[in-house]
């Protein structure tokens, strides 16, 4: 049974229509991404699955209709949204706070990740006083310490620049292989959906429909030095071509 299915989901924005028909699936401790156009509406879909818009459709989540979103996931978007006023410790508590948990049970939760999370030395400092990578890192601990069934993740290293977000890439999949997250993406970077997903859905250019679905048989760990890296070209070359084929239809972004 899939975790997440979603079955002919549609959204309009007065006249704007940006979702035609999408159906996926995400199965758990599975990685899939979305790739599609600037302005095809992946962002969107991400809010009908939290709640923040309604669309039509149907939502499944383990095999029930999907109506308690903020139970299962725990969305990070692309910037890291870190309070400036509020120290690393606390900003990463922050999710667990808005749960009604006391802020010395939050702490409690936390403070163990740091270590893993490479942010260890770092709780009291302020989110300016950080880097771009170890912010992100500290705004993806935030999200994973809430314990949801699923990760949302809306273009969460694209705002970095080339070095520090393939270093993100790399640490995110180590990270997913030690703890199994059941994780989807929107990214509109072809070489980190193919690096990180086992799984790839591409969608047309808006109103948007699915119009591939992509299976990554890429072995992990996921080296971009090893040999799989030529077939991974071959994958992005053939992604590729697949979204310079899509033209987009004329309105405003919904992305």
């Amino acid at each position: 049974m899939s975790r997440l299915e979603l079955r002919h989901m549609r959204k309009a924005f007065g006249g704007l229509e940006v979702l035609a028909d999408i159906s996926l699936r995400v199965d758990a401790g599975e990685f899939v991404s979305i790739l599609g156009p600037s302005g095809a509406g992946k962002s969107t879909l991400f809010q009908l699955l939290t709640g923040a818009e309604h669309g039509e459709g149907e939502m499944f989540f383990d095999g029930a209709p999907l109506d308690d979103h903020g139970r299962h996931f725990a969305f990070m978007p692309q910037r890291d949204a870190l309070m400036p006023w509020r120290r690393i410790l606390d900003n990463t508590t922050l999710g667990l706070e808005v749960q009604g948990l006391g802020r010395k049970a939050a702490r409690t939760r936390v403070a163990p990740l740091f270590a893993e999370f490479g942010l260890a030395g770092f709780e009291r400092h302020f989110p300016a006083q950080l880097s771009g990578g170890m912010r992100q890192r500290a705004a993806l601990l935030r999200t994973v310490v809430q314990e949801r069934d699923m990760l949302l993740l809306d273009e969460p290293f694209g705002a970095l620049d080339a070095l520090t977000r393939a270093a993100m890439q790399r640490w995110l999949e180590q990270m997913w292989r030690h703890h199994r997250w059941t994780a989807l993406l929107i990214t509109h970077d072809v070489r980190e959906a193919v690096f990180l997903s086992d799984r790839i859905y591409v969608l047309s250019a808006r109103p948007a429909r699915v119009v591939r679905e992509i299976q990554v048989p890429l072995p992990r760990p996921r080296d971009p030095t090893s040999a799989a890296t030529r077939q991974a070209g071959v994958l992005e070359a053939e992604i590729l071509d697949i979204l310079l084929n899509l033209q987009p239809t004329k309105g405003h972004d919904h992305d």
